[in-house]
């Protein structure tokens, strides 16, 4: 049986600047650089992501197309604000701003610097 998702890949155009900023912004810790260009991302929960080289071929995305479309990152209430301030500060491209539902569920799309979407999201009970 499978325990679970063990790291999720991000192909990057430049992948030391992607990683990087991954660190700065979302906070995470680069927990292995291969010396190739390939970096393993770890975040506080232990969840990783790993961001390695494309053929350099640009993509579109769009919040609806088939196949991947975003990555969902699990954040508090407590700092939920804090976080969407600070990916506005740094300039992220907003798919959708803050949306609360009545259920409490608070979420945030964007861009991360190589067009690659991301969702933030609080859940107040988890599912």
């Amino acid at each position: 049986m499978i325990k679970g998702i063990e790291h999720i890949a991000i192909c990057a155009k430049d992948t030391k600047t992607l990683a990087h900023w991954y660190v700065d912004v979302f906070g995470w810790k680069i927990v292995d650089d291969n010396g190739k260009g390939n970096y393993f991302l770890k975040a506080a929960d232990g969840s990783m992501v790993e961001v390695m080289r494309s053929n350099g071929e640009d993509f579109t995305s769009s919040l609806f197309e088939g196949g991947i479309r975003h990555i969902a990152l699990s954040i508090s209430a407590y700092n939920f604000d804090a976080m969407v301030a600070k990916l506005k500060g740094v300039g992220v491209e907003i798919v959708s701003d803050v949306t609360v539902a009545e259920s409490g569920v608070k979420t945030f799309f964007f861009k991360d610097i190589e067009g690659n979407i991301f969702h933030l999201i609080y859940r107040p009970v988890a599912l």
